[in-house]
């Protein structure tokens, strides 16, 4: 029988690999803002971020085909990112960490230009049209990422939903942002794409159900 939330809760405390917003609450403990090659993983290697990394699963694979670069998987749900972070344990992945805190916190946890790259896998869609301010590639979030990201930084995103692939179409061409490749049909069309072709729990339960998944790298404006 697996852990319960409580217990995964209880446990990812304990991990090395998990920075929790907690952690920070009482004073006692400085945010990692500008630390994270320093100190968090101790190498000058370039950071990667998964947002809304669920289990990590795309970190984890991403980390054990890049040595030399440094992941870290951000999402607020601890009873998720708890597998990832133990399977990066059990497997001694010493180049992914894994940040629970809300997306809309990063710039308190990195600095200007400290993130390299950052990949968008399978996050929820928010269907509803007032909603759409909380889709990881609404204008809203792209001005967070700006204030983190290094100059010519890669997004990527990935997703089966038609809608939140359309939209991100249309905020990268209303926002001014240089579209760098576009696939309808990931299986489709790159079938032997090494890092595309890395496939999730939730990505092989859409692909079971007959979904299309697409696929968008773009990089921001760059701000005169």
């Amino acid at each position: 029988m697996g852990k319960n939330k409580l217990e995964r809760f209880e446990e990812i405390g304990t991990f090395e690999n998990v920075l929790e917003l907690t952690d920070f609450q009482d004073g006692e403990d400085e945010k990692p803002r500008g630390r994270w090659a320093s100190e968090i993983f101790g190498n000058g290697n370039p950071l990667t971020l998964e947002l809304a990394c669920g289990k990590g699963e795309y970190a984890l694979e991403l980390a054990r085909r890049n040595p030399t670069r440094n992941f870290v998987g951000v999402d607020i749900k601890g009873a998720r990112i708890w597998k990832g972070a133990k399977r990066a344990l059990d497997q001694e992945l010493s180049n992914v960490r894994f940040l629970r805190i809300y997306i809309d916190h990063l710039p308190e946890y990195f600095r200007p230009g400290e993130v390299e790259e950052i990949w968008i896998t399978f996050p929820d869609p928010y269907p509803r049209s007032p909603d759409r301010n909380k889709r990881l590639t609404d204008p809203k979030f792209l001005a967070i990422y700006r204030q983190v990201l290094a100059a010519g930084a890669p997004i990527h995103l990935k997703t089966d939903s038609d809608l939140l692939f359309g939209y991100t179409r249309e905020v990268i061409s209303e926002q001014g942002c240089h579209l760098e490749e576009l696939v309808e049909d990931v299986h489709g069309e790159r079938p032997d794409d090494e890092l595309l072709g890395i496939t999730t729990y939730y990505e092989e339960k859409h692909l079971r159900n007959g979904k299309t998944i697409h696929y968008v790298r773009f990089r921001l404006r760059e701000e005169a």
